[in-house]
């Protein structure tokens, strides 16, 4: 049965607007190539109009309404938001699988971490109350000195398409918990569910101008969002080619970001592993999601002498997915998410194999599909670290193998990139592990497992991969600016200069 695509414009200063040139994007399902609806697209003439609700919504009634109002309301929007997502799961997670193609388990894991990630968020904006005016000592007893937490005003959120309405909420929930307005701009291949977030905030009476959702052409809405001369903080996840064009625009008015960019992740399996354990965690590392994570562990660094051994029974295990329709029971792999992206990957295929590269499982169209844009999960072995399947990330369910011998190639190999947001080791030696962990030049490091994520702990990478973090205390506190105020609290003359004479 078709879902039904609700049709939405723009969201701004709280209600639905139509794009003032009234520009369109279709929506291509990914699984059957058919047009399913389409999309407003902002364009520069739309982001002035949103950044000047996101603006006043900042300074109406002098701040009190949203921004200096107590951390307490805020938090009860979040909640309230959270409420109505948990809510609407059923709808809002097979809305995502068919705009963006994850299988609809998927979607729906990720809709219970939205509504966790809200109330996460909620609370801690409950927790700014008592942090206010924090003491600081001083050395002088003629001063005292306090810290305040202000929100750093308009901000613009960019966020990607594999992970549409989760990757969304990392940045809206903590820039709202914090104070701050702001502008989101989701990827025009995949904005549905960001959209019904506008709804949501709608009927919850979340201020207006507070969120504003403008999806968009990167060129024409995410180029203007990242010049615009009153956005105060741009937070971006994307591809590192995009990210240079975002830091040259905030350069040019000194505004700070934050960026959540690729990956080549490693995973480094070692010979003392439970052979089928580590197995399924190096599939689900680089297969989940069809293959379209930023912090995939797409590199498989094996230790020689189990590499047989484990590459047959990533083979067996790789057979044993279930390819189809995402909105298929059990369905372990849909579509990538675009015509576009899917060439993309299978001409990394192609290209590895003219490099001299052997694909050991998969790499094609799977036979019993005849639409959509779905590639088989990939095994790639043989491969050199000069090769671009070693260096480049591919964004697909592809994996590529290399063995070692021993710990310092392990590491010298993992490191061999210029990326660094993910990677993992496993091995049931605690201390190897520990070591490993600490040599990894990764911005998050997983044992004996590949991306568990939490919204309390740091999310983000070193290198190409970006810098800032995102979720826990740190993603709150990358929208906050901190003020000092310090008092002179002596009865006495400060008597630095000389006093004229009476």
């Amino acid at each position: 049965m078709a879902i039904p695509i609700p049709s939405r414009q723009l969201f701004i200063n709280g209600d639905w607007a139509e794009p003032l040139l009234k520009k369109r994007i279709p929506i291509i399902n990914p699984t059957t190539e058919e047009i399913i609806g389409d999309i407003p697209a902002a364009t520069a003439e739309d982001v002035d109009v949103a950044v000047q609700a996101a603006r006043s919504a900042l300074t109406r009634n002098k701040g009190k309404d949203w921004a200096f109002a107590s951390g307490a309301v805020r938090a009860k929007y979040l909640r309230a938001i959270a409420a109505k997502i948990k809510e609407r799961k059923p709808v809002l997670a097979k809305l995502e699988t068919v705009d963006c193609g994850k299988p609809l388990s998927e979607s729906e894991a990720d809709m219970d971490d939205v509504v966790g990630c809200f109330e996460y968020y909620a609370d801690l904006a409950e927790g700014l109350d008592a942090k206010q005016k924090a003491p600081i000592s001083l050395p002088m007893k003629t001063f005292k000195s306090y810290v305040i937490k202000e929100p750093i005003g308009v901000v613009a959120l960019i966020v990607p398409w594999n992970y549409p309405l989760l990757m969304a909420t990392w940045k809206v929930a903590p820039a709202l918990a914090a104070g701050c307005a702001a502008i989101l701009k989701p990827s025009e291949l995949a904005s549905v569910t960001c959209l019904e977030l506008g709804e949501v905030c709608r009927e919850v009476d979340l201020p207006a101008g507070v969120l504003n959702i403008l999806p968009g052409l990167g060129p024409e809405a995410g180029a203007s969002l990242a010049s615009h001369p009153h956005v105060d903080k741009i937070s971006f996840t994307g591809s590192t080619v995009t990210a240079v064009k975002i830091m040259t625009a905030a350069a040019q008015r000194v505004k700070p970001v934050t960026l959540e960019l690729g990956g080549k992740g490693p995973i480094v399996v070692f010979e003392d592993v439970d052979i089928d354990k580590a197995v399924e965690w190096t599939i689900f590392g680089c297969f989940y999601t069809n293959g379209q994570i930023c912090s995939a562990t797409s590199r498989l660094i094996v230790h020689e002498s189990i590499a047989a051994e484990f590459l047959d029974r990533l083979v067996k295990w790789s057979e044993n997915i279930k390819i189809s329709d995402p909105l298929e029971e059990g369905c372990k792999l849909g579509p990538i998410v675009s015509r576009g992206q899917y060439e993309k990957v299978m001409n990394f295929i192609s290209n590895a194999k003219s490099e001299g590269a052997t694909i050991l499982y998969g790499g094609n169209r799977p036979k019993h599909l005849k639409k959509g844009f779905f590639v088989e999960p990939t095994i790639i072995t043989d491969v050199t670290t000069s090769m671009q399947i070693w260096r480049e990330e591919v964004f697909g369910p592809v994996l590529c193998v290399k063995t070692f011998t021993n710990e310092e190639e392990a590491i010298e190999l993992a490191n061999d990139t210029h990326y660094g947001l993910g990677g993992a080791v496993v091995s049931k030696d605690r201390e190897r592990c520990d070591r490993v962990s600490k040599l990894l030049q990764n911005g998050a490091v997983w044992v004996n497992c590949s991306q568990p994520c939490f919204c309390q702990a740091p999310f983000g990478g070193t290198k190409w991969s970006g810098f800032g973090r995102e979720l826990g205390e740190w993603g709150l506190e990358s929208y906050l600016s901190v003020k000092q105020v310090t008092e002179y609290v002596s009865d006495e003359q400060w008597g630095w200069y000389q006093p004229p004479k009476q």
